[in-house]
């Protein structure tokens, strides 16, 4: 049967349209912001990497070269819902990067080869410090040391690390029943798989411009979709959006109902050109390791503002300026400490 003009729905005026279409203009422009970028192909500390690997799209944080073509890394995943103690998000601060590995899997360590069949791409570069701070979150998951906090699966907060960076992360597991305990096998399988260079069958290529789920059972798949709202399409849109979100106003982790002071909000930057200006610049000698260098600074109660730069120097802001600066030039581990 036919109908008329008075017989058609209403359609949606132009908010509304601007509104459903906000997840997906939003994912569009990070996108083309990678693009525009150019990143080189070169592997290198700190650069995000997508690799094929059984026709399954996968993302790697590379960390260390190993030599012989050989790199030490992390798994890099979409899910922001799932996020553990030990997955950090990555944020404004690190654009561009491509939002469908815009989580790091600190707890998910993972040494890949480079090989043409991977069909590598650089779709993000994290900052030195940046690094620093994962570096951090990997030795607490080593040591299985998170922020002393209830599980919240779902929630996720800024809190320190090492005494002196700030990571954007997730709540510690349950004993029992946490979803995130079978996300968390489910990616360690597609980690061990892909250094292993062999993996169980998959089925098709995932379709373009989506990340394919690692290779996990049927059963265990099952429950994780249900965990997410059953859909299957593991809310992509909404993942890349809630990087952005999460750091303005989303799910402070707290314990028994008052903010932990290890786990906090970071302060919106500073407009102008001193926003990064610090009270000192220093540079650590070169055989400092990085826990002893991390004690200093919590010694002295010195926080990271930028860097390290081309020459090594660290930009750091004290709590108390001149006690922070006798400690620091009493360290043999400085090699030279200054005003900015």
């Amino acid at each position: 049967m036919l109908h008329g003009p008075a017989d058609a729905a209403p359609s949606a005026g132009p908010t509304a349209l601007a509104d459903l279409l906000l997840p997906l203009t939003e994912l569009a422009r990070r996108r083309e912001a990678v693009a525009q970028h150019g990143f080189a192909a070169r592997w290198a500390p700190g650069r995000l990497v997508s690799v094929l690997h059984e026709g399954r799209l996968l993302g790697v944080l590379l960390d260390r070269d190993l030599g012989n073509g050989r790199w030490q890394g992390w798994m890099a995943a979409a899910e922001a819902d799932w996020a553990g103690p030990f997955d950090v998000l990555l944020e404004p601060q690190d654009e561009p990067f491509e939002p469908m590995f815009g989580l790091v899997q600190a707890w998910n360590p993972v040494t890949v080869a480079q090989a043409p069949q991977l069909c590598a791409r650089v779709l993000g570069e994290l900052s030195a410090t940046r690094l620093a701070a994962l570096r951090a979150v990997a030795d607490e998951a080593a040591q299985g040391a998170g922020p002393a906090i209830e599980p919240a699966p779902g929630r996720v907060a800024l809190r320190t690390v090492a005494g002196c960076f700030t990571v954007l992360s997730g709540t510690p597991l349950a004993a029992e029943g946490d979803p995130r305990t079978d996300y968390q096998a489910l990616y360690r399988g597609a980690a061990a798989a892909l250094q292993a260079g062999a993996a169980p069958a998959a089925p098709a290529a995932p379709a373009a411009g989506r990340v394919a789920s690692p290779p996990a059972s049927s059963g265990a798949w099952a429950r994780l979709r249900g965990w997410l709202g059953g859909d299957g399409l593991w809310r992509p849109a909404l993942a890349a959006l809630a990087l952005v979100v999460v750091v303005q106003n989303v799910g402070l982790l707290a314990r028994h109902g008052e903010e932990d002071d290890a786990v906090r909000f970071r302060a919106a930057p500073a407009a102008g050109p001193d926003a990064a200006q610090g009270d000192l610049v220093l540079r650590f000698r070169p055989d400092a390791s990085a826990a002893e260098a991390a004690q200093l600074l919590r010694s002295a109660g010195a926080q990271v503002v930028a860097g390290p730069d081309a020459q090594g120097r660290w930009t750091l802001r004290l709590v108390q300026p001149g006690e922070g600066l006798a400690v620091l030039r009493g360290s043999p581990l400085v090699d030279a400490v200054g005003p900015p």
